[in-house]
């Protein structure tokens, strides 16, 4: 089995420089407020580096709880090379998902304009069984500790009118607004079953027309690759995966802006004997 070699990207998310620039509490309720209020805002200004942006995501969580339900687990952004680039990060982020993230279920029907910026993207979740994952270092070991694998169909609300970088895409808590889930996939403890989760195909399609197309190794080389790097991100700041926690694995597509009178679809070809889906309408 291939070990996953994460340690050096790790290393980078470690290795930020120290909080120099939070935004103030002001700021970040402002943002808040455009978030409830489905209006574009400015970027937060005056950030020097990702661990401010993160001062600022857990000021923002800290309000958005009270509207979108308790956390109930992660999202992983910047999991390809494309997206790091356009960001100018040299490795993925961490973002919290709500309740309100994950309530939804295939078939949903949802505004178009469900956020400021309304996009929607092709991903994927796993569901924690075991805490033991946060040590899972192999795709073996990383399939005994979870026990689900969810289709989803992530609605992320991007807000900032302009001047999005890696510290206000930090700060805007990589977007977790809503999302789409489809039926739980059983997870399989195989090799077998890690390398389908590798060769899949995953489609996001608008109706009858394709969006976007990408392998299952567009995530980092693999989506189970992105796991013990958020535990190895969350373990850099004290945290840890807990049982039952939801991660959403990052983006097979870009995040497109959501149209109204569409039906949304993203496909995963490879990974069971038939392709399975998940899907929103928009209106």
């Amino acid at each position: 089995m291939r070990r996953l070699l994460l340690a050096a990207v790790a290393g980078l998310a470690l290795a930020q420089p120290a909080l120099a620039a939070c935004p103030s509490d002001e700021a970040v309720a402002a943002l808040a407020r455009s978030l409830l209020a489905n209006t574009p805002a400015q970027p937060l200004t005056g950030m020097t580096s990702l661990a401010d942006g993160q001062c600022a995501q857990d000021k923002l969580v800290a309000i958005m709880v009270r509207h979108w339900g308790r956390p109930v687990g992660y999202k992983v952004g910047l999991t390809n090379p494309a997206a790091q680039q356009r960001f100018g990060v040299a490795h993925p982020v961490t973002g919290t998902i709500y309740e309100n993230t994950v309530r939804l279920r295939s078939g949903a029907e949802v505004p178009a304009r469900f956020g400021a910026v309304p996009t929607v993207e092709a991903d994927l979740m796993v569901r924690v069984r075991d805490e033991a994952i946060n040590q899972a270092r192999t795709h073996l070991d990383v399939l005994r500790n979870i026990d689900v694998i969810i289709p989803f169909l992530e609605m992320p609300d991007l807000v900032l009118a302009s001047g999005m970088d890696g510290p206000n895409l930090l700060g805007i808590n990589v977007g977790a607004r809503l999302g789409v889930a489809g039926e739980p996939i059983p997870v399989q403890v195989s090799e077998e079953f890690a390398a389908r989760l590798a060769s899949m195909t995953v489609t996001l399609a608008s109706d009858q027309r394709e969006l976007a197309r990408a392998p299952g190794t567009a995530l980092l080389g693999h989506p189970l690759n992105v796991i013990p790097w958020l535990a190895q991100d969350l373990a850099s700041r004290g945290e840890r995966l807990r049982v039952g926690e939801l991660i959403s694995l990052g983006g097979f597509s870009p995040a497109l802006p959501a149209e109204a009178g569409r039906t949304y679809t993203v496909t995963y070809d490879g990974l069971l004997a038939a392709p399975v889906s998940v899907n929103v309408r928009t209106r």
